[in-house]
């Protein structure tokens, strides 16, 4: 008798970020190393194929999603991104964008098939902008945005393909904080994942990290008392147990 064929989860995490001439363009991010490694060892545990993926260029970030194309998944595909970024755009370890309305455009029903009745679930931690939700001796995970460029705060939502979930660690035009033990966002997700809450629907599963986040993290330091609120959307049409053993 046949296995029955994994769940897939992508992770990439960029920590180091340099210019094509080799000079540094953001700072460290310290601490989402050991936490993308924790979130891949409780998904290999909850019986996922997982791909961990480190530095990664703009360029590399999109190949990997093509991969995906060609690969035979189980029930669900999952991807976490970590990384800088701002409003629709997440950054590779080249300091080059990477539109999420690209990757989106990569896994659709046209381009990708194989993934088209699959549920995919992203959650992605970095800033989306450069405004202060009123926090902790962090970094940002953004940059400046480019002079007369305005974020597209509607693409993401109407560009993303059938069946599938994206959870973002703050609201659009907000920074996401992280400090050396982690990123509010993802720590929580890791909260869930390891507790009970992973058998939960996963809209009841993302309410709750939205709640963890929302009423038991807030920034200290120089940003003390500032806070973050993730927000996720979706286009599932039944109720789905990805995390449930």
């Amino acid at each position: 008798m046949s296995q029955p064929r994994q769940s897939q989860a992508l992770v990439i995490v960029n920590t180091d970020f340099h210019s094509s001439d080799g000079d540094v363009v953001f700072g460290t991010r310290r601490g989402a190393k050991r936490e993308a490694e924790r979130l891949s060892n409780i998904l290999s545990r909850l019986n996922y194929k997982v791909k961990l993926m480190h530095n990664k260029t703009a360029k590399e970030i999109e190949d990997l999603y093509q991969q995906e194309c060609y690969c035979e998944h189980g029930e669900y595909f999952v991807s976490i991104i970590s990384s800088h970024g701002e409003e629709g755009v997440i950054f590779g370890c080249d300091s080059e964008p990477v539109k999420l309305t690209r990757i989106f455009r990569i896994l659709s029903s046209e381009k990708c098939p194989v993934l088209t009745k699959i549920p995919k679930i992203f959650f992605i931690q970095a800033c989306r902008g450069q405004e202060f939700d009123q926090g902790v001796a962090v970094e940002c995970d953004s940059r400046e945005p480019e002079p007369g460029c305005k974020p597209d705060c509607f693409s993401d939502y109407i560009s993303i393909p059938p069946q599938t979930v994206v959870m973002f660690a703050c609201s659009p035009g907000y920074v996401a904080f992280l400090n050396i033990s982690g990123s509010m966002f993802l720590q929580a997700l890791l909260k869930v994942l390891e507790g009970e809450e992973r058998h939960l629907a996963l809209n009841r599963l993302m309410t709750r990290i939205n709640w963890e986040v929302a009423f038991r993290c807030q920034a200290r330091g120089t940003y003390e008392g500032c806070k973050e609120m993730p927000c996720f959307i979706t286009n599932l049409l039944q109720e789905v147990f990805p995390f449930s053993a």
